[in-house]
């Protein structure tokens, strides 16, 4: 019934009808925004990872102070920077 391949006819097709669909002023900022949210994941998965090293490393000691960390934008972008409070142990709430 369907083929299995997608060539360059279909590929050139499903364009054309998102062109259509969001209009070719809206696919530049469109494309723009889906790379910062691509980059502010990138560094919110790192930050984690880096914060899940530091806890393990930390757990050993008792004492555990409130730190604020600042979560960075995409390059360029300083409007959207903002300090963020966590909380250390969610028993602690």
């Amino acid at each position: 019934m369907f083929g299995g391949k997608i060539g360059a006819p279909e590929i050139i097709l499903i364009l054309v009808v998102i062109i259509l669909l969001f209009g070719a002023k809206k696919l530049p900022d469109m494309a723009r925004s889906l790379g910062k949210s691509a980059r502010i994941l990138k560094s919110e998965a790192k930050a984690m990872k880096e914060e899940g090293k530091t806890s393990t490393q930390a757990s050993g000691s008792t004492e555990q102070s409130s730190s604020q960390r600042t979560i960075q934008a995409a390059p360029g972008d300083v409007s959207s920077s903002r300090p963020v409070n966590e909380p250390t142990d969610s028993a602690q709430r």
